[in-house]
C-alpha cells in the first residue's frame, strides 16, 4: 500500500513498503504519461540516467506494457552518461540496452546516445547540437518560459549524496544556464568524465521523477525534501524545481524513513 502525499514546491510523494510495489507503480506512471503524450504531440521523448533507476523501470519489458505501449513513438536520451564505450561497465547506455532497450520494439534511430570516440566536451556539444537539431522538428517540445528543450519526461535517480544526473553537490556546474548539455572531468565519484543535462534542461521538463530506493538515500531524500531551513546545504536534488512540470518522487519505507511528514 503506498503513501502518497503532496508537498508544497517539492511535488508529490509516493512511498512503497516493497519494490515490487514501487516498480509497478512508476512503470504505471511512465505508461500513462507516453499514452498522454502520444495522443497530445505524436511522440514521447523521455531522458534516463542510470544505477538502480534501471532496475525499477524493467517491469516496462513485461505484460501489459509490453504489449499496450506505442513503442514506436518513443524517443529516449540520456540525462546524463559517463564518457566510456558504450560496452563499457560504467556506461549508462549498455545498463539501459542490456536490461531495457533490447527487450522492446523501440526504433533504432529513435535511440540517441552520446558519441562515445569524443572526448568529454565534444560529445557534449555535440549532443547539445542533436537535441537541438530534434527541437526543431519538434520530436523534442521547447519551453514557453526559457526555450529549453521540454522532455516529457526526465527520469532520475539521487545519490546518497544528493546528486542528480551528473550534476554534484559544491559543483560549477550547477551555476550552468546557457547551456542545454555540460560536460566534467573531475566527477566526485568514476569514472572522471561526464556528460550531463543543466538544471535548466531539468526543470523545462513537462514531468519529472525522481526515484530512491535503500536507507543510504534516506538523508538525502530528507535534505531534498523536507523544509530543512537555511542552515542546511541546497543538494542538487533539491534544485529540481520543474517551472511548470510536474515533480514526482517514488521512494521505498527505507529511503523516506527521515521524511519528516511521513515519520
Amino acid at each position: 500500500m503506498a503513501v502518497v502525499g503532496s508537498i508544497k514546491d517539492r511535488g508529490e510523494v509516493r512511498i512503497h513498503e516493497s519494490l515490487d510495489e514501487l516498480s509497478r507503480d512508476l512503470v504505471d506512471y511512465i505508461a500513462e504519461l507516453s499514452e498522454i503524450s502520444i495522443k497530445e504531440r505524436g511522440v514521447f521523448a523521455v531522458a534516463l540516467s542510470g544505477g538502480s533507476l534501471i532496475s525499477l523501470i524493467r517491469k516496462l519489458c513485461e505484460a501489459p506494457y509490453s504489449k499496450t505501449v506505442d513503442w514506436s513513438k518513443w524517443y529516449i536520451f540520456w540525462a546524463d552518461e559517463r564518457v566510456v564505450a558504450k560496452n563499457h561497465v560504467d556506461s549508462n547506455y549498455k545498463l539501459a540496452k542490456d536490461h531495457l532497450l533490447s527487450k522492446l520494439p523501440i526504433v533504432p534511430g529513435h535511440v540517441h546516445s552520446i558519441n562515445d570516440s569524443l572526448t568529454a566536451e565534444e560529445a557534449a556539444n555535440e549532443y547539445e547540437f542533436v537535441i537541438r537539431q530534434l527541437v526543431k522538428t519538434r520530436v523534442i517540445n521547447v519551453s514557453a518560459i526559457n526555450d529549453c528543450p521540454k522532455f516529457d519526461l526526465i527520469l532520475l535517480g539521487i545519490g546518497p549524496d544528493g546528486h542528480v544526473a551528473s550534476l554534484f553537490p559544491d559543483h560549477s556546474m550547477l551555476e550552468e544556464k546557457h547551456e542545454w548539455v555540460t560536460f566534467i572531468t573531475d566527477s566526485p565519484k568514476p569514472p572522471l568524465e561526464r556528460i550531463t543535462f543543466t538544471l535548466p534542461v531539468i526543470n523545462s521538463a513537462a514531468n519529472v521523477v525522481m526515484a530512491a530506493i535503500g536507507g543510504g538515500k534516506a538523508e538525502a531524500a530528507h535534505l531534498a525534501i523536507d523544509d530543512v531551513g537555511s542552515e542546511c546545504p541546497v543538494l542538487p536534488a533539491r534544485m529540481v524545481q520543474p517551472d511548470v512540470g510536474k515533480l514526482m518522487w517514488f521512494l521505498d519505507c527505507q529511503a523516506a524513513s527521515k521524511l519528516k511528514r511521513f515519520c
